[in-house]
């Protein structure tokens, strides 16, 4: 079985007499190892497919298999639970708490899940490592560039070895030159056997991934390598100009 699995995915919204599709009967695999990016502007259902394959949300129709569990109706402490041991997080505004140091912050999620502190210890500094931040241990996150802040985002999502790191737009908030350095890092985590699921807005960065799922209005229209010159084709719509009188 796929390590991500969507069977006939809807996630169905009532907005007064108005039924919003944000997915609309999506089926997709990601395979252990891959590095994905979910492509889409703005109302696709990016977001949408994003939380549900986080397990932050739940579908309307469907069933959803993460790492061989359905996911589709487990309760919320049910979710939780895969989230912690299943799911490493990368956050567009990295979502680090300012009142603790950059080291507290990476082992949050380990002492979550019950880690010792001696184990805690040992697999922040591994990560920290990885990330080239060993030497911000004791920093916090105010001391730190955009970048570096990122990067201890990552190296979090790391710390409890994941079977997905899934990253919502983890160039965002950065400039050109220090979003290129996360992506470089993110393709060398997956170099490393990393399973990487990306979710974007950007054709510039979606192609930095191995395989494009492009979305619109709830559905996949494409998926397929990267280096497909379809991976990044966005509709066109045709507007009838009305003739001048």
């Amino acid at each position: 079985m796929a390590l991500i699995e969507f069977r006939d995915i809807y996630k169905i919204y009532q907005m007064g007499d108005t039924e919003v599709r944000a997915i609309d009967g999506i089926n997709m695999k990601i395979e252990a190892g891959e590095f994905v990016a979910i492509v889409g502007q703005s109302g696709s259902g990016k977001s949408t497919c994003m939380n549900i394959i986080g397990c932050l949300d739940v579908p309307t129709k469907g069933q959803y298999f993460l790492d061989g569990t359905d996911v589709s109706e487990l309760n919320d402490n049910q979710l939780a639970k895969i989230r912690n041991k299943t799911l490493g997080f990368i956050f567009q505004q990295y979502n680090l708490l300012q009142k603790i140091n950059v080291k507290e912050n990476v082992e949050l999620a380990l002492m979550y899940a019950g880690i010792s502190r001696a184990e805690r210890d040992k697999k922040a500094s591994a990560v920290l490592e990885k990330v080239d931040l060993l030497d911000k241990i004791n920093s916090f996150p105010k001391q730190l560039s955009g970048g570096q802040q990122q990067r201890v985002s990552i190296a979090r999502a790391l710390a409890g070895s994941p079977s997905v790191i899934l990253a919502d737009e983890p160039t965002g908030a950065l400039d050109s030159k220090t979003g290129k350095d996360v992506l470089r890092l993110l393709q060398k985590l997956h170099k490393e056997g990393n399973t990487i699921v990306l979710i974007t807005h950007d054709n510039g960065i979606a192609v930095k991934a191995d395989r494009v799922i492009r979305l619109a209005d709830g559905k996949v229209v494409f998926d397929g390598p990267s280096s497909d010159p379809n991976a990044v084709v966005i509709a066109n719509y045709d507007i009838d100009e009305e003739d001048d009188e």
